[in-house]
């Protein structure tokens, strides 16, 4: 077979086929257009699931006669300044939406400049294009797509049910108002608004609107900027998490992306506080020159390259871990999931025997504990503490914590177990890790395969204070150990970081595999569960909760406190 040209309309259905690959790619695309124009109101009508109608209308600045022409064709753009892809401001840069929307559709263009002059619309159906013609429309642009793929049945087989294209529809609306609060969007179907917020809002409100209350009680603000770098936004608290990404929002100049360094960024942030498999919440908006940013190597525009990635990468994990070790604060889901979870109970009738009847009756009217009961002292203010003062240990394992305002309960094995982990980097970060020799260093019997994985990290292993060598085939032999661990389980700590290594593989960054091994060591040498304080060492704790940070998460991303409000306690007994 010679090789041929092919025709205009073959080539926009393939060029369609790499822009428009569902109904929501095409709203994506006419938002931004619309977006571009300069609009201060965007609507979008969506009916059966994408396929029957969508329409978007925008008060942008419209175009004219010739303009709509041009706008259909191939590469035709007003979006580049002597054809430089270098220094793009816009979302839309390639003129490749419009036709390859009309090679696969109905489509009609409706616009009125905004400068003045008549409205008129232009038609394209299925790559066949209708000269304009006058129409009416008060200014702006309005833009139906109708019968999506009807000139390709074939793709209409891969789309998903009617709600779920809605659904990908209106997420694409949602991602657009959050990246312009100045902009209001409106997102209606046959049933229903799914999007629909004001123009002219600040960015904290349009989150709100968009995200919910509930998320902006649990995150914290952060913000960065380094070299024309800067990234702000909002980061999800640990104890927030979910079980997949589709709640992480992440914007590049304006633009919505799904960028695998900055995803990369997020999980390293987060990778002291989250246990594997949980991803956290949030809003990162990220703003830099735009010659240092390439938006031109993804056909939907949804992945970007930068020129500095390892300057964003720190920027992002630095702004973000700064931000969650100021927060102390115990998040309000967790809180509402707490009160939630109790229910009242009806006493079973007390046995008052034991008790002679003087007693019985003293305790019954209140007056006075019965004498067996010990008696309570009167209470000496203490310092209003963030953490509160330790009042009681229950089950050998939580400390009870009174605040102003409420009690805190402390799981205080992974408390410590964090305090530790903290400590252990904090001093590897200053000095190093420092180390306590054995006076008897001591063998820790391995397989031949552990010790091998052992031996091989014995440098990194030296980094975090665990300096070790291999004895013979079947063990290793411990010199050294952290000082702050230096009464824990040596040999259950070598065993654990031989199955750490495992697990890391060797694509996992020397830092990462460093923090691994700390935190392995930290969970072993941390108060245990069971073990009885006194009151000056829960108090001790506290304390040093408040001035940790990540405190508020174990090693492993559970939560090392909970707190209930006055307030909330009221409630359970009916006082409010």
């Amino acid at each position: 077979m010679r090789i041929r040209r092919l025709s205009e309309g073959t080539v926009n259905r393939i060029a369609a086929g790499e822009v428009i690959e569902r109904p929501a790619s095409v709203v994506k695309e006419l938002v931004e257009n619309a977006i571009d124009a300069g609009s201060s109101q965007i609507d979008v009508a969506f009916r059966g699931g994408g396929k029957s109608l969508i329409r978007v209308s925008d008060d942008g600045i419209g175009m004219g006669p010739d303009d709509l022409a041009l706008a259909v064709e191939r590469h035709a753009t007003s979006k580049l300044s002597d054809d430089d892809l270098i220094d793009i401001r816009f979302l839309g840069f390639r003129g490749e939406a419009l036709p390859s929307i009309g090679a696969v559709s109905r489509l009609a263009i409706s616009s009125k400049p905004r400068s003045g002059g008549d409205a008129h619309v232009i038609t394209v159906e299925g790559g066949h294009l209708t000269p304009p013609r006058p129409a009416a429309l008060n200014f702006g642009t309005e833009i139906d797509v109708k019968d999506l793929f009807f000139a390709t049945p074939a793709r209409l087989k891969f789309l998903k049910a009617d709600r779920t294209e809605t659904v990908e529809a209106a997420e694409v609306v949602r991602r657009m108002a959050l990246a312009h609060p100045e902009i209001g969007f409106a997102f209606v179907t046959e049933e229903r608004r799914l999007v629909d917020v004001p123009k002219d809002e600040g960015e904290e409100a349009r989150i709100r609107r968009i995200l919910g209350a509930e998320f902006m009680e649990n995150a914290v603000p952060f913000e960065l900027d380094r070299e024309a770098v800067r990234v702000r936004g909002y980061a999800g608290l640990p104890t927030w998490s979910r079980n997949n990404s589709a709640q992480q929002y992440m914007f590049v100049n304006g633009r919505s992306v799904r960028d695998k360094l900055i995803s990369g960024a997020i999980r390293g942030a987060y990778a002291d506080v989250l246990p594997s498999g949980r991803f956290p919440a949030l809003v990162l908006f990220l703003d830099c020159p735009s010659e240092r940013v390439d938006v031109n190597v993804h056909p939907a525009k949804a992945e970007v390259r930068f020129r500095d990635g390892g300057l964003v990468r720190g920027l992002i994990v630095s702004a973000i871990r700064e931000a969650l070790g100021r927060k102390r604060a115990p998040d309000t889901g967790l809180s509402r999931q707490t009160v939630s979870s109790f229910r009242p109970v009806m006493p079973r009738p007390f046995n008052h025997r034991g008790f002679d009847e003087d007693e019985k009756q003293a305790a019954l009217a209140m007056n006075m504990p019965p004498a067996s009961a010990p008696v309570t002292e009167p209470q000496v203010a203490q310092p209003d503490y963030p953490l509160g003062n330790a009042r009681a240990q229950i089950h050998d394992n939580y400390i009870v914590a009174q605040t102003r305002d409420g009690f805190i309960l402390v799981d205080q094995h992974a408390a410590h177990e964090r305090l530790v982990y903290e400590r252990l980097k904090r001093e590897r970060a200053d000095r190093g890790v420092e180390t306590q020799p054995l006076l008897v260093p001591e063998v820790v019997d391995l397989d031949p395969v552990q010790v091998e994985r052992l031996a091989g990290a014995a440098e990194l292993l030296a980094q975090g204070g665990l300096v070790l060598e291999a004895f013979g085939d079947g063990a290793v032999i411990i010199r050294e150990v952290p000082a702050a661990i230096g009464k824990g389980d040596i040999s259950g700590i070598v065993r654990d970081v031989a199955d750490e290594l495992s697990e890391l593989g060797v694509t996992t960054s020397i830092e990462d595999r460093i923090n691994h091994v700390l935190a392995t060591m930290a969970c072993h040498n941390s108060v245990r569960s069971g073990r009885k304080l006194r009151p000056e060492e829960m108090n001790a704790l506290l304390r040093e909760m408040e001035a940790t940070p990540n405190s508020g998460q174990c090693n492993h991303g559970r939560p090392t406190f909970i707190e209930l409000k006055l307030a909330d306690i009221e409630k359970l007994f009916g006082r409010r």
